[in-house]
């Protein structure tokens, strides 16, 4: 029982359940309701469905991920990353025929459920792992900022071509200078956003909620839709998701599948970092690969049950979070909510205006800047600091999506940095101190004559193994007595690969045209055995590996006579 549990995050936490997180959670749920109707409804028709399957795939997937996913926070969805890639391949096949583009969408997200979930069985997960801290913080705050100007003109009451965030600036700015903005609007989504600011620090009252109720019945009873041209949600279509098998021609198949791998991709890219920094925020912990395996759920449920791909989303899980959530019971709720709103009241929202919901996703992406802790890396780390400036101007410039390739790039450099040009030390005996320490901070250490005492605090790999060579020669020829022996201090070396294995031996031969022999302390038994696979172990004569740097020293003063007391 317990081995399928762990395949069923949602049961687990169902089992430890505390009653004082269902009100919260039931709040949260009605809060993020509002949000996922239209924006469910704009992402299909986004996508080239129409838009009643954007709440199918709301419903559904929210139903599917609550059980299988391990994030008590994330919310799934819809999403305007996904949407390009779907249209791309749905507008042409279709040939305008809505009911042939539901089923190539549906079986889109089949093809990108079966990729994540395979993706999630193999451990493919650790990806997330690339990202350091300063990094998940520049994508997050670029993400805020490209959500809330994505609010900005709907604010206003006008509409834009959306080219990126930066464009949408300016053009948001055009727009207000050219006289298009709605100024009712602007003031019904003000103070919206004021009611929610003003009612945060009071974490019991859901001003979120509150919010957006007062924002429908001021709508509703001055009629301000229909007298100062304000838009508003309007009736909701009718009818709930059904299990249907999406079968397509064999012509279509190829391109479904190429269009449902890019869209995993994506989704995976997005939802592993949004889960990682969540669980940070949070301090929870999610396993990477079941997170794969509850997003590739939710895509499959979608595609079963009249849906489209969908991944997590940056805007509707901080006002989940925001409303206070507790878990995914929240995402439950909304779903049953919208099921319900479908069947028994199409039309309670109708007058939710638009600039409102603009209000709540500006509130939660201004929850998302995250300063305080860069002022810290910028007090104590100067360069992780202005990496996180690039992740964030790469997302504000270019979109989440490149933003998070950038990230992920710049993480491995960061990396590679780390290993390429990594501390190293001569090592002494310093007076009053155990063992042997650093020449460079205590200058005033004893060498031991003819010994050179070398460690190397990295990994050996191809990107560091000539500096390895270069320094550790540097270290022979800069020693106050001709050197007989040198022993490298590899406690630190964790790994090793061929093309450092290969320089080891030309290191070997370097050495003795000098007189000098190889030997090695505290090397790691992986270590040993990466050697011993590469058939370098035996070569090295396996007499040359010490347990300890006091067993190297102790072995070299015997076998040379050195007059050395410790």
């Amino acid at each position: 029982m317990a081995r399928w549990l762990r395949w069923l995050p949602g049961l687990q936490v169902l089992r430890r359940y505390e009653a004082a997180w269902l009100l919260p959670d039931l709040m949260a749920g009605l809060v993020l309701t509002t949000m996922l109707v239209p924006v469910g409804i704009a992402y299909a028709v986004a996508s080239g469905v129409p838009g009643i399957y954007g709440l199918y795939a709301t419903i559904v997937p929210l139903l599917a991920y609550a059980l299988f996913g391990p994030s008590r926070i994330l919310v799934l969805g819809p999403d305007s990353a996904l949407a390009a890639l779907i249209l791309a391949v749905v507008l042409p096949l279709s040939a305008g025929d809505p009911a042939r583009a539901v089923i190539l969408a549906s079986m889109m997200a089949v093809v990108s459920g079966g990729v994540l979930i395979l993706i999630g069985a193999l451990k493919l997960g650790f990806v997330t792992e690339l990202l350091s801290k300063p990094i998940r913080y520049g994508y997050m705050n670029g993400i805020a900022l490209t959500v809330l100007i994505s609010q900005l003109p709907k604010l206003f009451g006008f509409s834009i071509e959306s080219d990126g965030p930066v464009r949408n600036l300016v053009a948001i700015f055009g727009a207000i200078a050219d006289g298009q903005a709605n100024w009712t609007a602007f003031a019904v989504g003000a103070g919206t956003l004021a009611i929610i600011l003003l009612l945060k620090p009071w974490k019991k009252i859901p001003g979120l909620l509150i919010a957006v109720v007062a924002a429908t019945v001021v709508v509703a009873a001055f009629d301000l839709d229909g007298s100062s041209g304000l838009k508003v949600l309007g009736p909701l279509p009718q009818g709930l998701p059904a299990f249907v098998l999406p079968w397509i021609s064999d012509t279509d198949l190829v391109q479904v599948v190429i269009g449902g791998c890019a869209v995993a991709m994506v989704a995976f890219a997005d939802t592993s970092v949004l889960s990682r920094t969540y669980a940070a925020k949070t301090r929870t912990h999610v396993d990477p690969n079941q997170e794969m395996i509850g997003l590739g759920a939710a895509n499959l449920a979608a595609g079963l049950f009249q849906g489209f791909p969908i991944s997590s989303s940056s805007s509707r899980t901080p006002v989940a979070e925001a409303a206070g959530s507790r878990t995914q019971l929240t995402g439950v709720v909304g779903a049953i909510a919208v099921a319900l709103l479908l069947v028994l009241a199409p039309n309670l929202l109708q007058d939710l205006p638009n600039s409102a919901l603009a209000a709540v996703v500006i509130a939660a992406a201004i929850g998302l800047f995250e300063f305080k802790d860069l002022r810290r890396i910028f007090r104590i780390q100067r360069w992780e600091f202005w990496l996180s400036i690039v992740c964030f101007a790469a997302v504000a410039a270019f979109g989440a999506i490149p933003g998070i390739g950038l990230a992920i790039v710049l993480a491995v450099l960061e990396f590679l940095w780390d290993g390429w040009r990594p501390h190293f030390a001569v090592l002494g005996r310093a007076e009053g101190i155990r063992g042997f320490h650093d020449l460079k901070r205590y200058p005033d250490a004893r060498r031991v004559p003819g010994l050179v005492l070398f460690r190397w605090d990295a990994p050996l790999f191809f990107a560091n193994a000539e500096l390895f060579h270069q320094r550790l020669l540097e270290a022979v020829a800069g020693s106050p007595t001709p050197v007989k022996r040198v022993i490298v201090a590899a406690e630190p070396v964790t790994s090793i690969d061929v093309t450092s294995g290969d320089m080891l031996v030309e290191l070997v031969h370097a050495l003795r045209e000098l007189g000098v022999e190889l030997r090695f302390a505290e090397m790691k038994d992986p270590v040993k055995d990466k050697l011993r696979q590469f058939e370098l172990l035996e070569r090295f004569g396996e007499s040359n590996f010490h347990p300890t740097i006091g067993a190297a020293v102790d072995a070299y003063v015997e076998e040379h006579g050195v007059d050395w007391k410790d």
